[in-house]
């Protein structure tokens, strides 16, 4: 027995500040401009590029997208010499030798009475319609969200790491919600998705990609607002702790460090401190607790320094 699961209705926010309420319902605090290029973005069929240090939201904020949409959510993860092969699409060479194998007497069948070796490809070649179709296709994710039954949120993550190479093959994709593939030519996408592409600044995106997107730049949040997405998150947290968290992180992020702690990090902080049964800050708490939000020894060696200044509350 199959058993469906239903897909959440579609949700069209009427206007960015519904788009804002929304994020904040599936817990994305989003700042009013950024929620504004969101939704220009889904309004107008185009792509938003994300830019910013690594940890800030950007990731979360394409998930936050699709569970307030309604749509599905398919998220390709670049890294160095990712291709084609592993973005969109793939043959199953496997399957098709052993369909080969099995069908050998039909392929017999097809070729006798030829009279010359390119007389039997040529009718060898006329079944290549069968062996290169749906049966044998591996959809990767770009072209798992091309033709999506159902409208999705296509998350390009961390487009920075892949070779530049790779933006030259997106352009299509994000100009025209299509792609071609040479042994099916041309797919529209049925329901273009709303696409995310999220970058570090690890490198320059070119002006190609530049040019089809609508853009975006994300930041460490202020004390005022990380006080407020620990609220959202961290259920039971109280004003005093998430207020002496936001500020120290704040003061951690100014400093010379390899790794600034990320948002993801100063909410497991907090969770990590209820367990603790933590209700404020103290030197000695944060000193044993620092390996939850500082992941370099020589970052921890430079806070532990300073810690004295880091945790007094009248510290700039």
């Amino acid at each position: 027995m199959t058993i469906e699961i239903p897909l959440p209705a579609l949700v069209t926010p009427s206007d960015a500040a519904a788009l804002e309420k929304g994020l904040a319902a599936h817990g994305y605090l989003a700042e009013p401009r950024v929620a504004l290029v969101a939704w220009l973005a889904l309004k107008l069929g185009r792509p938003l590029l994300l830019e910013g240090p690594a940890g800030v939201g950007k990731t979360d904020l394409a998930r936050a997208l699709a569970e307030t949409l309604g749509r599905v959510s398919v998220r390709l993860q670049c890294y160095e010499g990712l291709d084609e092969g592993k973005a969109l699409y793939e043959w199953d060479y496997a399957k098709q030798m052993l369909y080969t194998q099995l069908l050998r007497d039909v392929v017999s069948k097809e070729t006798a009475g030829a009279t010359s070796l390119a007389d039997a490809a040529d009718r060898v070649a006329a079944a290549d319609v069968a062996f290169f179709g749906p049966r044998f296709l591996v959809k990767r994710p770009i072209l798992t969200a091309l033709t999506s039954e159902v409208p999705a949120v296509l998350l390009i993550d961390e487009v920075d790491r892949a070779d530049p190479e790779f933006e030259a093959f997106l352009l299509e994709i994000l100009a025209e919600g299509q792609v071609t593939l040479p042994e099916l030519g041309t797919l529209k996408a049925k329901h273009p998705p709303l696409v995310v592409l999220t970058t570090n600044g690890t490198r320059d995106m070119t002006d190609a990609l530049r040019r089809r997107c609508l853009h975006a730049f994300l930041d460490y949040p202020p004390p005022s607002r990380e006080i407020a997405i620990l609220e959202l998150r961290v259920p039971g947290i109280g004003a005093r702790l998430a207020e002496a968290l936001a500020t120290f992180a704040a003061r951690v992020r100014a400093m010379d460090l390899r790794k600034a702690p990320s948002i993801s990090e100063t909410i497991d902080w907090a969770r990590a401190l209820l367990l603790l049964g933590a209700s404020a800050l103290d030197r000695t708490l944060v000193s044993e607790t620092l390996g939850v939000l500082v992941k370099y020894e020589e970052d921890r060696v430079k806070i532990e320094a300073k810690l004295d200044a880091l945790t007094s509350p009248t510290s700039k």
